[in-house]
């Protein structure tokens, strides 16, 4: 019989639950190995045994938590006839990450620790929710509704329009003026017109 795993999947999860609610709480100054073990009730040794270290912990697997988010919710969408609106919803599973995870999110695209150095794990979670993401401009490519843009170039400014917006949400300030309820509705506008400047963009 082969020797039981003292540290499994559960304590995996239980351990990156606890560092998302210790840093969304108390910040990144208050994250410790220590404080972690102890709120899940385990051990420091369950840590360095799953994550390896406590940037494993902390980087990687609150980077990973979020890009495995955004990759797993394209998944879940689906695809639909219109590829138009099948990029914009890729904008609510952003938000979606932004309203429920924050830490994950400030980790893996603020890069709020020092020195970010993405694991293995990160960067297959990474590139799969990147190739997810291509994989829907491409359709709208393949609909001439890019214009003359690239689809890589295409994946950057859309992808910066939006971290701006989830940016602007966490701030609370940008959308202060806006009608609860509403918020939705301005991020599907703003990423349709980043869409339609796709199709009017001329080569240089």
């Amino acid at each position: 019989m082969g020797r039981p795993k003292v540290h499994d999947d559960e304590t995996r999860a239980a351990l990156r639950a606890a560092t998302e609610r210790v840093v969304s709480e108390f910040g990144v100054g208050a994250f410790s190995v220590r404080a972690v073990a102890r709120e899940v009730g385990t051990t420091t040794r369950a840590v360095y045994s799953l994550f390896g270290s406590k940037e494993g912990l902390l980087v990687d697997a609150m980077a990973q938590t979020a890009f495995a988010f955004l990759a797993d919710g394209m998944d879940a969408l689906g695809e639909t006839d219109d590829p138009v609106e099948d990029l914009v919803a890729v904008g609510i599973v952003f938000r979606t990450l932004v309203l429920e995870h924050p830490t994950p999110y400030r980790i893996a695209f603020q890069r709020i620790t020092p020195g970010f150095q993405a694991g293995p794990e990160v960067v297959e979670a990474r590139e799969r929710s990147s190739a997810r993401l291509t994989r829907r401009l491409e359709r709208v490519a393949d609909t001439g509704l890019l214009g003359e843009k690239g689809v890589v170039e295409a994946r950057w400014e859309f992808q910066a329009m939006l971290e701006g917006l989830a940016n602007w949400e966490l701030r609370g300030s940008v959308f202060r003026d806006v009608a609860a309820g509403e918020e939705e509705r301005t991020w599907r506008e703003a990423l349709l017109t980043v869409i339609r400047g796709f199709r009017d963009s001329r080569g240089t």
